[in-house]
């Protein structure tokens, strides 16, 4: 916004012709169907092969229409699969506790905590119990948030077969 390039300016027409195109889709849900949020992570461990970081992603669905969704390279290397489905589920966990706030403000209150399914069961095994801590005690502090989480209820991690 200070210094705007002709870089700038081609994002913003490609920006615009993308939602021209897109203005007749749409979410769809269905009346009197119960709409709760539900959560998917996945990460694929050493997917780059230059750098060997991982790319996880996430995605939300309220009823049958997707909401939010994230798709990216994580900024570290991670030293075991658990550890990358576990920081792809930490990054779900604070996206998840974004959009109940959002839903909260929007007088549609979620009752019971957010499922989130994940393919990892180490990694859930994790979030709920730290007995594997001489194992993954390389996981940075901030991860363990997901824990904390987790013993709140307001989110609740479940197997997912890939």
């Amino acid at each position: 916004m200070e210094s705007p390039a002709e870089i700038h300016l081609l994002a913003t027409k490609r920006i615009l012709r993308y939602l021209q195109g897109t203005k007749d889709f749409g979410l769809f849900y269905k009346q009197g169907e119960k709409s709760s949020l539900l959560g998917f992570a996945d990460s694929d461990y050493a997917g780059d092969q230059d750098d060997r970081k991982n790319t996880s992603g996430y995605v939300f669905m309220l009823g049958t229409g997707a909401v939010s969704w994230s798709s990216r390279k994580q900024k570290i290397v991670t030293l075991s699969s658990t550890e990358a489905e576990f920081i792809v589920a930490t990054a779900c966990a604070c996206q998840a506790v974004w959009l109940r706030r959002i839903l909260v403000e929007l007088q549609f209150k979620q009752e019971r905590a957010t499922t989130i399914f994940c393919d990892n069961n180490s990694a859930i095994k994790l979030s709920k119990n730290p007995v594997l801590h001489g194992r993954s005690k390389h996981i940075d502090v901030k991860y363990y948030f997901l824990r904390d989480l987790n013993d709140e209820g307001a989110i609740e991690l479940k197997y997912c077969r890939s």
